[in-house]
């Protein structure tokens, strides 16, 4: 049986998406083992956390599952199925990088943990927020992967909503809690693009 092109991409949507809720799963069950001293979740948060989750995995998920909707479908090409899979599985990889650096820190929402520290080494030694680069690349992963245009908008609106409702209230919390070591080290790094954002 010879594989579509654009089976192919949606195969490896579908690997990636297994390979990071494994990822994830085991820093979820830990993070609820450590008290969290400060939470600013609100609203908007759940709001953008709702949205990433809807652009970036139920919207395609439905599609893979389905091919719904199909008013946005084009021709799938192996050179964007090829780069897609790259940026994806990038994106995958600095996803666990940035888990792995943040132990015991890390959160779904805007939370200090117990002993919380600021984490400046790794990925976190050239930018700010490098878990919001990883859904970058793989909204962008996801936009080349899977051949429809609603299909890939929808994880590149789900990342945008979720870090431009988030983004400066993570950085406040943290200026709030690290004070001015906090702002030396945004003086020093970018938020999601090394040397450039």
């Amino acid at each position: 049986m010879n594989m579509s092109v654009e089976n192919a991409g949606q195969i490896l949507w579908v690997l990636g998406i297994v390979a990071w809720y494994v990822i994830r799963f085991p820093f979820e069950r830990r993070a609820r083992r450590t008290r969290v001293v400060v939470n600013r979740r609100s609203l908007t948060d759940r709001i953008g956390l709702g949205a990433a989750l809807a652009g970036m995995a139920v919207v395609p998920g439905i599609y893979v599952a389905t091919g719904f909707p199909k008013a946005g479908d084009h021709a799938a090409s192996a050179w964007g199925v090829a780069l897609g899979a790259f940026l994806f599985f990038a994106g995958v990889w600095l996803f666990r990088r940035t888990h792995k650096e943040l132990g015991k820190n890390w959160s779904i929402s805007l939370e200090i943990r117990e002993k919380h520290k600021l984490i400046s080494g790794g990925p976190y030694s050239l930018i700010r927020h490098p878990m919001y680069t990883s859904f970058f690349m793989l909204a962008l992963g996801q936009a080349l992967l899977l051949a429809n245009w609603i299909v890939g908008l929808a994880g590149l609106a789900g990342f945008a909503t979720l870090f431009f409702l988030r983004v400066d209230k993570e950085e406040r919390m943290m200026t709030d809690t690290f004070g001015e070591e906090y702002r030396q080290y945004m003086d020093r790094t970018k938020r999601i693009i090394p040397y450039i954002y």
